[in-house]
C-alpha cells in the first residue's frame, strides 16, 4: 500500500506539471483539494459507519443547536484542520510555482523531500531531543541542496528557495497533523484541511490569476489524478497501512516518492538530470534514509 501511495505521489509531479500548462498554480492546487477533499467524504462516512453504526457525516448538527452545536461538536476537528490547512496551503503552492518553472520535476520531488528531514529538526522548539544521526543526515542534505541548487556562480535561484520553503512548510503541516491526529478521525482531518486549502487558494486564484472554465477542463486529466489519487487514494492507503507498519518502515517506503519523481519525469516529460544534479539527489537521499533509521534501544 505505502509502495503504491509512494508511486501516486511521485508521478503526481509529472500531473502538476502537465496540468500548469493550461492554468495557474492557484488554479490548479485550488481544484485539486476540493475534489481531494469530496473524495474522502464516502470514506469518512464508511469509517463511522464501521466504528459507531452510523455514517451520518452531520452528527451534531440539528435544528435546536444549529451550525453552533455541529461546530461545538467538531471543535478540535475544525480547529486542527484550519491550522494544518493552512500550513498545507503555504507549502502546496509554493511547490506548485516550483514546479511550473523548475528545469525537471525529479529535482522537484528531491528538495521537496526534505521535510523527513527537518521534521525531528523543528522538534527542538517545542523541547523534543534530536538524535546524533539526524545532524548527520541534514549534513547530507544541505550537501545535496547544494549540488542540486546552487549554481556554478554560488548563487540560489529563486524557484529552488520556493521548493525549499515548501519542504518547510510541509515539515510544519506534519508537525500539526501529529498534533491532532490522535484526538480526530484522520481521514476527517485530511478531508477538512484539504478543502481549507481549496478554499484560500481559489481566493488567491481570483485574485491573481484568470481562470477560465476552458481552462480548468483542458487540465482536469492532471488534475483529477493530483485530486483523486494523489490527495484522496494514496493518502487513505498511507493511513490504512500505518496502522500495522513500524513507522520507521513506512517513513523510508514513501520516501521513494523522490526516486518516482526523477523516474517520471524521465519516462513521461523526457527530462534527465545533469551529473552535478545527480550527485546531489544521491546525498539528499542518503541525508532522508539516514534520518529514518531506528535509535538502537539500551538493554
Amino acid at each position: 500500500m505505502l509502495l503504491l501511495a509512494a508511486i501516486i505521489w511521485g508521478s503526481a509531479f509529472v500531473a502538476q506539471s502537465e496540468g500548469m500548462e493550461y492554468v495557474g498554480p492557484f488554479t490548479f492546487a485550488s481544484v485539486r483539494f476540493f475534489i481531494g477533499s469530496f473524495i474522502l467524504l464516502p470514506v469518512i462516512s464508511f469509517i463511522k459507519k464501521k466504528e459507531t453504526g452510523n455514517g451520518n457525516l452531520l452528527e451534531g448538527y440539528d435544528k435546536s443547536t444549529g451550525i453552533k452545536g455541529f461546530f461545538a461538536k467538531h471543535k478540535i476537528l475544525i480547529i486542527g484542520g484550519f491550522f494544518c490547512g493552512l500550513a498545507l496551503t503555504a507549502g502546496t503552492n509554493f511547490q506548485q510555482w516550483g514546479i511550473k518553472y523548475v528545469s525537471s520535476v525529479g529535482k522537484a520531488g528531491f528538495i521537496t523531500t526534505l521535510y523527513i528531514i527537518l521534521v525531528p529538526v523543528f522538534s527542538l522548539f517545542i523541547g523534543k531531543k534530536v538524535r546524533p544521526i539526524i545532524w548527520i543526515a541534514l549534513a547530507f542534505a544541505v550537501s545535496g541542496l547544494y549540488f542540486l541548487c546552487v549554481t556554478e556562480k554560488l548563487t540560489f535561484e529563486l524557484l529552488d528557495i520556493l521548493l525549499i520553503l515548501c519542504a518547510v512548510f510541509f515539515a510544519v503541516q506534519i508537525m500539526v497533523v501529529d498534533h491532532y491526529v490522535d484526538k480526530v478521525n484522520p481521514v476527517a482531518l485530511s478531508s477538512f484541511q484539504f478543502l481549507i486549502v481549496g478554499i484560500i487558494s481559489g481566493i488567491c486564484m481570483f485574485i491573481f490569476e484568470k481562470p477560465t472554465i476552458s481552462g480548468i477542463m483542458a487540465a482536469m486529466g492532471p488534475i483529477l489524478y493530483a485530486g483523486v489519487l494523489s490527495s484522496g487514494v494514496a493518502f487513505t492507503l498511507q493511513v490504512v497501512a500505518q496502522k500495522d507498519l513500524d513507522p520507521t518502515l513506512a517513513s523510508m517506503i514513501m520516501c521513494l516518492e523522490s526516486v518516482v519523481s526523477v523516474l517520471s519525469g524521465f519516462l513521461f516529460l523526457g527530462q534527465r538530470l545533469s551529473v552535478r544534479e545527480g550527485i546531489g539527489c544521491v546525498l539528499m537521499f542518503v541525508g532522508v534514509i539516514l534520518a529514518q533509521l531506528p535509535e538502537k534501544v539500551k538493554e
